[in-house]
């Protein structure tokens, strides 16, 4: 049975939210404040988490970063805060979806679901690469710049497995949201952007000269290696 935490000081609809995944088949465990969530969450190691952005004493974007030190364990962020720039903030500090207040249930529910079931096949593998100083382990899904672990979250270690498996090959958005995201996403194409965007910044130690995500304009991305 798979794990859900759920970190929402109104207790109410954290309730509710609990009845609703309860009824759909999952554990659920219920924090109140940011700082009681990470102690849950290091205590439960949950599947997902689902995140108030206005927690009392720790917010949920302090949650979220200290989260994403040591995991890539998948968070939807919930808040009232229905404005684009606040989206784009939680997605691009490595959110994996985001819903707005009010919603109702099903929807939530409906959400966690499809994060849950984004492919995984891209993981599956029983090799691993290396492109001079970055390895890339397809079994144990671990990255590596010198030795050094880099921690991504799950939708951002499956494009960049995803495009090394294929290197000096060029996918546009819509290749990479149908073989990632899934067929059932419904948010913007701005998430591959933000995706790549948090890949090269978890990647800044990987010397360019051995390789780098290419932006080709007008045609999409690319994993490109460099021999000498």
């Amino acid at each position: 049975m798979k794990t859900i935490l759920i970190i929402e000081d109104e207790q109410t609809i954290s309730r509710v939210l609990a009845v609703y995944l309860k009824h759909e088949g999952y554990d659920v465990v219920q924090a109140f404040d940011g700082l009681e969530g990470l102690h849950a969450f290091t205590a439960n190691q949950p599947n997902l988490v689902l995140l108030d952005v206005m927690l009392p004493g720790m917010d949920g974007w302090d949650v979220l970063k200290e989260i994403r030190k040591t995991s890539p364990c998948p968070v939807i962020m919930l808040t009232a805060l229905g404005d684009i720039d606040y989206r784009l903030k939680g997605l691009n500090q490595g959110a994996d979806d985001y819903i707005s207040k009010p919603f109702v249930g099903e929807e939530v529910v409906a959400r966690v679901n499809a994060v849950l079931r984004r492919p995984s096949n891209v993981l599956d593998s029983d090799h691993t690469k290396q492109f001079g100083s970055l390895k890339i382990n397809l079994d144990s899904h671990v990255v590596s710049i010198g030795g050094e672990p880099v921690v991504l979250t799950p939708k951002d270690l499956n494009l960049l497995f995803f495009l090394a498996e294929r290197p000096n090959r060029t996918f546009t958005r819509e290749d990479l949201i149908e073989n990632i995201w899934g067929m059932d996403y419904d948010g913007s194409d701005r998430a591959v952007d933000l995706s790549v965007k948090r890949i090269r910044q978890s990647l800044s130690a990987w010397p360019s000269s051995q390789g780098e995500i290419r932006t080709l304009r007008g045609l999409g991305y690319q994993f490109s290696v460099y021999e000498k």
